[in-house]
């Protein structure tokens, strides 16, 4: 099948993810067929395979997304300084990141089980490296006697949790600003390590 006059795979490849990541985290992925991606797009149903294998290979390409641009943004952080500024920073990080990107949030979330077993596997372990680094700053904190938790890896898994949960409610132009947020956020995540 030809392609669509006047488009091009550097425009229709990131129309063909947006309108993905819009429709399923509006209905759902398995909601969702590829006949109504390609009318968001505007292009032939068929037109999508030059970009995907397969719906599970698009939503695995959107988590994998997410989770790489999550990882390279905290790379981008200045991570130095003494355990109490590193959760500090990561706290006001992981929201302020995620609160632009609520619908990636949600699949990741919501989604991960519409995966086949090796590309969960490869999304859990982009995850784990995410975690691991919480985790290490905990760790360390804990070895230096700032922080208390009876299991580093259950408080890291509950802090993400804790803080990924305000994109469920979060609206922008709401009563708390997000820095706000971040601020009340901060305090518990302080106070749920006794730091």
């Amino acid at each position: 099948m030809a392609r669509k006059s006047g488009s091009h795979s550097d425009i229709t490849g990131p129309r063909i993810r947006a309108a993905a990541l819009r429709l399923f985290a509006r209905h759902g992925f398995a909601a969702v067929s590829m006949r109504q991606i390609a009318a968001e797009v505007g292009v032939q149903a068929g037109a999508l395979y030059l970009y995907t294998r397969d719906k599970e290979s698009l939503l695995f390409d959107l988590l994998k997304t997410h989770m790489d641009e999550l990882i390279a943004a905290w790379e981008e952080e200045d991570r130095g300084g003494a355990p109490l500024e590193r959760l500090e920073r990561f706290v006001r990080f992981h929201i302020r990141h995620n609160l632009d990107r609520p619908d990636a949030v949600f699949l990741s979330y919501m989604e991960l089980r519409n995966l086949g077993p090796e590309n969960f596997a490869a999304i859990e372990a982009l995850r784990r490296d995410y975690e691991n680094r919480l985790q290490a700053i905990l760790a360390e904190g804990e070895a230096a006697g700032l922080f208390a938790a009876p299991d580093i890896k259950l408080a890291t898994l509950a802090i993400i949790a804790m803080l990924t949960g305000v994109n469920t409610w979060y609206r922008e132009g709401g009563r708390l600003s997000r820095e706000r947020i971040g601020d009340i956020y901060w305090d518990m995540v302080r106070k749920a390590v006794a730091a």
